[in-house]
């Protein structure tokens, strides 16, 4: 099943975001390597801007597949920038995919 989760920056999170930004993509390798799915996965601009230096960030979205709800908790929990601390605030919720069709 697919599950959304959104992650929220806490403040002053630029510096810990840059230090655990390796440690956080190779936690989402370990999605694909369990034999499921990233739909997609990406930082949440704070402003409008296609400079990421300029836009900042405000959080990050990913949408995966997952076995369950606990599967999907346990891997936000355990995500490098949760523990870093880039993250203030993380919400995790089945999703189901309308458009594109899957």
């Amino acid at each position: 099943m697919l599950y959304v989760i959104m992650a929220y920056d806490a403040p002053n999170s630029a510096e810990p975001r840059r230090t655990a930004h390796a440690a956080h993509m190779a936690h989402l390798d370990k999605i694909e390597a369990a034999g499921d799915k990233i739909v997609l996965a990406g930082p949440c601009l704070a402003k409008d801007s296609p400079d990421r230096q300029i836009a900042g960030f405000f959080g990050s979205l990913i949408i995966a597949e997952f076995d369950s709800l606990a599967a999907a908790q346990e891997w936000s929990d355990t995500d490098p920038f949760v523990t870093a601390g880039v993250f203030e605030k993380v919400i995790v919720k089945p999703f189901r995919q309308v458009i594109p069709k899957p």
